[in-house]
């Protein structure tokens, strides 16, 4: 592999550095995290008008930029950096590929222009941990069922039985922690439809504005990815794709390998902000007559870091890489080494930031809670490595014959 940037991503990272730069400071996101929607609308407008961020990994011919996912990826990377409020994650990676893969053609020529444009926004309502199958198998109970919870589908037909063309899904149930939920225009919702935990899955289309459709924002301990509890009264959605035996588990779990890759680099590009910063601190403070960066303690533990955070760099670049080209089971060690990586950058910025890193009024704490909400949502980074490795069947015992 050539491990060099192309011109292209340069500019893309460039470009997308110099607008965040301008226009999501601390002051910014403090305030689009004070909004009902959780994010700044202006913002999403500047990064979908002027980059085109929200279709960079779409097909031109739905309006989209046509790269890969390796460069929706390294966009990412700069919006860690500041924590950029905006339904980015959930809109472009969670829900855009899957109405790619999944969708008919008349659902993409429909929706796919709007996402890229900025116009519409989405959200995929399921648990991602599970579903993506980044800790586990996703073939299991984790859409829930009957009275274990989750969402379940129901064909309702018509008087004219089995050939009504009136016949319509409808849903029932309610799915916690939805990234951008409670604002999204479009829901893809996760459903059992045989009225049993472990009966087929299938996708759904929900509008934003449903009859049935509640949606809460939810009190998260990372603000900076607002998410909402969603709860469907016999709601009528629309089948994804139109087939009732599509691969709808395997197009989640070759989904989950490109989010755990874009995941890593943004973790990546907050935990080297979050790094340079304390460098920047510990230069200027003064203790005992001296600079507290000139101490060898202080020298030591911010050597650790950035050893740390350039192994996680190195993960994360090859896994965007490699999911641009086709491979899989990828994405889930790096995304683990890259969640440690923040953890420890984010926490020894506080620890070496004094009194004021302990402060609400400082941005050193949204670093470390963003680490820990991912390590929640997306994790933890033990059960990253664990699933890796029962895929890899590393501990499985075989026998040698002589």
């Amino acid at each position: 592999m050539d491990a060099r940037f192309t011109a292209e991503q340069d500019e893309i990272r460039g470009a997308l550095r110099d607008l965040l730069r301008r226009r999501c400071g601390p002051r910014e996101l403090r305030d689009a995290l004070d909004t009902p929607a959780g994010h700044d609308p202006d913002l999403w407008a500047a990064l979908a008008g002027q980059l085109g961020l929200p279709g960079l990994a779409l097909p031109e011919e739905y309006g989209g930029v046509g790269c890969s996912a390796t460069e929706l990826a390294l966009a990412c990377e700069e919006a860690g950096r500041v924590l950029a409020p905006s339904p980015l994650l959930a809109t472009a990676v969670l829900a855009a590929p899957l109405l790619l893969a999944l969708g008919t053609e008349d659902q993409r020529a429909d929706l796919l222009p709007r996402i890229a444009a900025g116009t519409l926004t989405a959200a995929l309502a399921a648990p991602p941990a599970t579903a993506l199958a980044l800790t586990c198998g996703n073939e299991g109970e984790w859409a829930g069922g009957g009275r274990a919870g989750g969402v379940q589908a129901r064909l309702v037909r018509g008087a004219g039985g089995a050939a009504d063309a009136d016949a319509a899904w409808r849903l029932y149930g309610q799915v916690d922690q939805v990234l951008d939920g409670h604002t999204a225009g479009l829901l893809l919702v996760a459903a059992h439809a045989g009225g049993f935990a472990r009966s087929r899955t299938l996708l759904f289309l929900v509008p934003g504005d449903a009859p049935g459709l509640v949606r809460t924002r939810q009190t998260a301990l990372d603000a900076t990815r607002p998410r909402a509890c969603i709860q469907l009264r016999h709601v009528e959605a629309e089948l994804l794709g139109g087939d009732e035996e599509a691969d709808v588990l395997g197009a989640l779990a070759r989904l989950g390998d490109t989010v755990a890759a874009v995941l890593a680099c943004e973790a990546v590009g907050a935990a080297d902000r979050a790094l340079e910063r304390t460098v920047e601190y510990v230069g200027q403070r003064e203790q005992f007559g001296r600079v507290i960066g000139s101490f060898q303690a202080v020298k030591h533990r911010l050597a650790d870091v950035y050893v740390q955070l350039q192994a996680a760099r190195s993960a994360a670049y090859y896994a965007a890489w490699a999911v641009g080209q086709g491979e899989q089971r990828v994405g889930g060690l790096a995304l683990a080494q890259a969640l440690e990586a923040l953890r420890t950058a984010a926490a020894e910025g506080i620890q070496l930031h004094g009194g004021i890193g302990f402060t609400w009024e400082h941005e050193a704490h949204l670093y470390f809670k963003r680490a820990t909400g991912d390590d929640l949502l997306f994790g933890p980074a033990h059960r990253l490595r664990a699933h890796a490795a029962d895929a890899a069947r590393l501990f499985e015992r075989t026998e040698v014959s002589v």
